[in-house]
């Protein structure tokens, strides 16, 4: 059931957008979603999110706000990123229930109002979406996500597979989410990582209705190596793991180079140590580059930075209230 919070009774739900450089078809997303809400008629408000847009996307939002109160608008300083400009929503929502969904459609608005009726009429806390089909996505991306959730799964125990953002959260939950101190976010991860009793339902992805997706293969490659060193140590015991086995077979070899020489029948084995050189080598190398990726999110964790910065706010929602 619906955790009912005074500090909240004005607003029932928060529907948190982020957006980036999306200025030519956000007057049909907004358009569309805000259409969906109000037909609840329940007390809301729609918080779009702009991370550092290049181009004339505040500028819309700004228009946006002149004809809508229940409008709430941040403006990120630059590009911090997806995660960081979803955790900018969250924190900004007043809403008892917190939907976010990305700003092209590809989260069908229909199913606000089956999320808020599950999370009306049930006791979970939480309403995930996962696709059932990812839709016309391109081959390349399907198999880099496949094989991300395997190794997501594998390593930490969580199966995000099909998994999306767009989720409602009870309001104790985005509390909770909000006491998560780190700075390298991964908001399904750390949103499994909770626990709370949930529900899901299942969509098929839309195709986008304009332009193209702004997640390159490099900027996902960078989010999956996030997402698997942030839920898990594994990559670091199979380094241990693996210096163990090569200490064990240069113990086997150094045997065996010992016997042939004691036994005069050495011979030259030039091939096999350039084999074994480059083979730890490498193994070296990796293992170095493994550490280094936990290393660098203890650096990240220390400098204490915040996890983004604000530069403009629209907040039309206060002035109605005032």
């Amino acid at each position: 059931m619906a955790e009912e919070i005074d500090q909240y009774d004005n607003v029932v739900c928060s529907v948190v957008i982020p957006v980036y450089e999306e200025s030519s078809f956000l007057y049909q997303v907004f358009s569309e979603i805000s259409n969906v809400v109000e037909s609840l008629n329940i007390s809301y408000e729609l918080i779009l999110v702009d991370d550092g847009s290049k181009d004339d996307t505040w500028e819309v939002i700004k228009k946006l706000a002149e004809t809508n109160s229940s409008l709430r608008a941040l403006r990120l300083s630059r590009n911090f990123g997806k995660e960081h400009a979803l955790c900018a929503g969250l924190e900004t929502a007043k809403g008892q229930a917190v939907i976010i969904m990305d700003g092209d459609l590809q989260h069908p608005p229909e199913l606000i109002p089956k999320m808020i009726d599950v999370w009306k009429k049930t006791d979970v806390d939480l309403v995930e979406a996962f696709k059932e089909d990812r839709g016309s996505e391109s081959v390349l991306n399907k198999l880099s996500a496949r094989i991300f959730y395997f190794l997501l799964r594998k390593m930490s125990g969580y199966n995000l597979k099909g998994a999306s953002d767009y989720k409602l959260l009870d309001r104790k939950v985005v509390n909770a989410w909000l006491k998560l101190p780190e700075r390298s976010l991964f908001f399904r991860g750390m949103t499994a990582w909770l626990g709370f009793r949930k529900a899901e339902i299942f969509f098929v992805v839309p195709s986008r209705i304009s332009g193209r997706s702004k997640w390159s293969l490099p900027s996902l490659i960078k989010l999956s190596i996030s997402g698997i060193t942030a839920f898990s140590s594994l990559p670091l015991h199979i380094v241990t793991f693996a210096g163990l086995f090569f200490l064990t077979l240069s113990g086997v070899i150094g045997v065996q180079a010992i016997f042939l020489k004691l036994s005069g029948k050495a011979v030259d084995g030039f091939t096999t140590v350039i084999l074994l050189i480059s083979l730890v080598g490498s193994l070296t190398l990796i293992s170095l580059g493994l550490i280094g990726l936990y290393i660098a999110r203890i650096y990240e964790e220390v400098k204490g930075r915040p996890r983004y910065v604000i530069s403009e706010v629209i907040d039309n929602v206060k002035l109605n209230e005032t």
